[in-house]
């Protein structure tokens, strides 16, 4: 059973390609908890494999409270697995999300990272990568998900995790402050572009969005995930005025 988060669509490519190789279940965290979806009972063999993106050197606020709060019914100790995809690197996101899977009781094994194209863009200084860079993360990103997936079917060890440099000053220090300041506040807007097609609030995971008068309106619940702005049909979504000159980037196998 593969459980994912994505934003722009990386985490949900890579849950989608491990899960026609392992030939196993596929759920969004989204779909969880907007349609309150009971997960099936896992199989006595099953693995639980949880994918989603690196957020400021750490797990997503939205994935760790999802596991949290997640029952799974006569859990016997089946493998978890986690696959974290990054731009660059992960810092202590797999030490992270062990010490939160294994607080469950669960079976916590192992941990990679699958390098994606970058698409955080609302910092000075970070923007997507150059085409060129985004195909090559791409076809390097599909001969590691090969990897991932042999080795989670194998049960064979594999090291294949970007910690980066500086760890502990991203996750011990940046990450944290990320959440305490940053999550919760945002400064999108709609431009004059904007078509009204709903897209926006249809993909936001946290209901952050919702459509008054026709155009879209943010309310303080933003995690930051960036699928509003990068999956804009029509590039009608902006934060402040940071990400004016900024590309946009999403997927390109995922709507």
């Amino acid at each position: 059973m593969i459980i994912y988060f994505t934003g722009t669509g990386n985490s949900q490519w890579v849950a989608r390609e491990l899960s026609i190789q392992l030939q196993t279940n596929l759920f969004s965290i989204s779909d969880i908890i907007k349609n309150r979806i009971v997960l099936p009972v896992p199989e006595n063999e099953e693995k639980l494999i949880f994918v989603f993106p690196v957020h400021s050197w750490g797990p997503p606020s939205l994935v760790t409270a999802f596991i949290e709060n997640l029952s799974l019914t006569r859990y016997k100790g089946q493998p978890v697995y986690v696959v974290c995809t990054c731009g660059d690197d992960c810092g202590y996101s797999r030490e992270m999300i062990a010490k939160t899977i294994r607080n469950k009781g669960w079976n916590f094994t192992d941990c990679y990272s699958v390098t994606m194209p970058n698409n955080y863009i609302l910092f000075p200084g970070f923007d997507i990568d150059s085409e060129e860079v985004t195909r090559k993360k791409l076809a390097e990103a599909a001969t590691n998900i090969q990897s991932i997936g042999k080795a989670i079917s194998e049960n064979t060890p594999l090291e294949l995790y970007t910690t980066g440099r500086f760890p502990y000053v991203k996750s011990r220090l940046i990450q944290p402050l990320f959440v305490k300041h940053i999550l919760g506040k945002n400064s999108f807007y709609s431009t004059d572009s904007c078509i009204s097609c709903g897209l926006c609030a249809t993909i936001c995971p946290t209901g952050t969005i919702c459509m008054v008068h026709k155009k879209p309106h943010w309310k303080d619940s933003c995690i930051q995930c960036l699928a509003c702005i990068h999956r804009c049909p029509e590039r009608a979504i902006e934060y402040g005025k940071i990400t004016l000159k900024k590309g946009r980037y999403h997927h390109p196998e995922v709507k």
